[in-house]
């Protein structure tokens, strides 16, 4: 190798010690509008500096993606938690000057987001349902059985929860979002998920257990799900996972969700081996350690956008 070579391969080993390292940034989920996440029940941006969205922000940012997260109430009606990420949208992108944003809405949150792109088309680009409740859960079905409302039952768990969700809300610095546990779970039940479906029919699939149409004003729909309960033997909230699956009868699903519910526009993959908890890279990560990582496929979702021009 000649002196100007050893030059040129020691400016460059120099250069990658001493660069700072976001003159290194991937590109790989920088879409042309932002992300924005919204949780599910009982979810939360960030408590005591654990995410709701566990370490999906920032490889999603480390990849060029502009991303938020959503703070709308953590126990609620899908309408009204619809309304507020709705303002949010607004504000986003006023503060940002972009003309459109990327929805990607875990749980309850697959659903919430649906209502703004169905409402607010011209404002959204993507809909992305991650183990969503789009068509109800056999377990909001149980327990609005085992509690109907008007029971004492009902009372004392709506009352345990509201106070649950309304803890959540001001540990995450947003105590003024109301809260109604009961309307949350019927919006949740099969029943509920019927008549939100009447109203805002766009990417659900016509069939029991297919794909929806792929856009619908403009908007692109997408989703994907697993189909797994106990995914770590040291994540704690497997077993939780494990009881609840019985609400399905052997029917496939997270431990929440059957995967044909979790059904939007175009179906990515419904037999991902995580949970509905493991969807979201929780429990502090711990998830199946052989399969693909959560992480993982919202960076690749946040590529497919960035590949459709979004």
């Amino acid at each position: 190798m000649n002196v100007s070579r050893w030059k040129f391969l020691i400016a460059f080993l120099v250069a990658s010690l001493v660069l700072p390292v976001q003159s290194w940034a991937s590109t790989y989920a920088k879409t042309k509008y932002p992300i924005l996440l919204v949780h599910g029940l009982f979810g939360f941006d960030n408590i005591g500096g654990v995410e709701y969205f566990y370490d999906i922000p920032e490889a999603l940012r480390a990849d060029g993606a502009t991303v938020f997260v959503d703070t709308v109430s953590a126990a609620n009606s899908t309408q009204v938690r619809g309304e507020q990420l709705l303002l949010q949208v607004q504000q986003i992108l006023a503060a940002t000057g972009a003309e459109k944003i990327n929805l990607i809405g875990h749980s309850h949150g697959g659903p919430t987001i649906r209502y703004v792109a169905a409402v607010a088309p011209n404002l959204v680009a993507s809909v992305t349902s991650v183990d969503g409740v789009n068509k109800g859960s056999a377990v909001a079905d149980v327990l609005l059985g085992v509690a109907p409302p008007g029971s004492i039952s009902n009372s004392i768990l709506v009352t345990v929860s509201n106070a649950l969700a309304s803890l959540i809300d001001l540990l995450n610095g947003t105590p003024q979002l109301p809260e109604n546990a009961l309307a949350a779970a019927q919006s949740l039940s099969t029943a509920g998920s019927l008549a939100f479906n009447k109203l805002y029919p766009q990417g659900v699939p016509t069939s029991a257990c297919g794909n929806g149409d792929a856009q619908v004003n403009g908007v692109y729909y997408f989703s994907w799900t697993g189909s797994a309960q106990s995914t770590n033997i040291l994540d704690v909230s497997d077993p939780i996972m494990d009881l609840t699956s019985l609400a399905f009868a052997g029917a496939p699903n997270d431990g929440l969700v059957s995967t044909c519910s979790a059904h939007l526009g175009t179906v990515i993959s419904d037999s991902y081996p995580q949970n509905h908890l493991d969807a979201v890279n929780q429990l502090l990560g711990l998830v199946d350690i052989f399969a693909t990582s959560p992480v993982t496929l919202y960076e690749n979702q946040a590529n497919r956008l960035k590949g459709l021009g979004l």
